[in-house]
């Protein structure tokens, strides 16, 4: 009998074909929506997310290959002046997530549903949601929650509308949790092993953990069909997120221990804005191929 080759072993075919479908990496063009996620998690391919809040700065991460962005309300403290979360509106976050739809081609965008955009129940939240579908374009939509957040999740998830939750650290609820980790103590993990659960059986596409202990984060990822979506939550979920400006070193101040910077934008621009002040001060600019006649 005649052996096969490595290269031609029915398990090389499939790596190759995973290969080609892969989120990040892959060959596909086409909008990315979330049955290419659950096969991402049926594949065990781990995957990146990155906010974004604009058109020009969502084209560069499409353009890079990022296949799902997250337009969240984390615009409030990076882009709005906001010191929270809370005040960003429904209406903002409209605003964002079509400028972002209109600047990418192949990531899945995720649109936040703001603070006061859903609580009241499931009917403001179905609401909120076909807004940002309808009037936005994203493809799914993010709220925070698990157990307490069932209802919405559950008639946004039936009335065609994809769910992301998010669990642990939710800055929307920081006046009454604060900022610090969550989920420590055996009755904390597994209330939040619950809520995930929850969340899953609401028909939620997937679960961001928030700043949860490395090692209940990966116990809740094992518990789960849907992927986690990590942020401080350890290596073992199955993609992380990073808010693009903390990523890309533009935010001022003290950083998050989570946050690994891979540029430092703000010096960059920093030290751009400063050399044309000292152009225009000095009349080196405009210079004559700068002018017309």
């Amino acid at each position: 009998m005649t052996q096969l080759s490595a290269a031609q072993s029915p398990a090389s075919t499939e790596r190759r074909t995973d290969s080609s479908k892969a989120l990040y990496g892959g060959k596909g063009t086409r909008r990315i929506t979330v049955r290419d996620i659950t096969a991402a998690k049926e594949r065990g391919e781990k995957w990146p997310m990155l906010t974004a809040y604009d058109a020009m700065t969502a084209s560069v991460f499409d353009e890079a290959g990022i296949p799902v962005m997250l337009v969240g309300d984390s615009a409030g403290n990076c882009h709005l002046g906001y010191e929270t979360t809370v005040p960003v509106t429904l209406d903002e976050m409209t605003m964002m997530a079509s400028a972002v739809v209109r600047g990418t081609s192949r990531a899945l965008i995720v649109g936040d549903l703001p603070f006061g955009s859903y609580q009241e129940g499931p009917v403001q939240a179905l609401r909120s949601a076909t807004r940002l579908v309808k009037e936005a374009g994203v493809g799914a939509v993010k709220l925070e929650g698990g157990e307490r957040s069932l209802a919405q999740t559950e008639l946004v998830v039936r009335s065609g509308i994809p769910v992301m939750s998010h669990l642990g650290l939710t800055p929307q609820s920081v006046n009454t949790m604060g900022y610090r980790v969550q989920g420590r103590g055996e009755e904390a993990a597994h209330q939040l092993l619950r809520d995930a659960k929850s969340a899953e059986a609401a028909g939620a596409f997937a679960v961001v953990l928030e700043l949860v202990p490395a090692e209940l984060a990966a116990e809740v990822t094992r518990s789960l069909n849907i992927p986690t979506v990590g942020i401080g939550a350890g290596v073992d979920c199955d993609a992380q997120v990073l808010v693009w400006t903390d990523m890309m070193g533009l935010t001022g101040g003290r950083m998050p221990r989570f946050v690994k910077q891979y540029a430092d934008l703000r010096g960059v621009m920093g030290d751009a804005a400063k050399a044309f002040a000292e152009d225009v001060v000095g009349a080196a600019f405009p210079a004559p191929e700068h002018s017309v006649h």
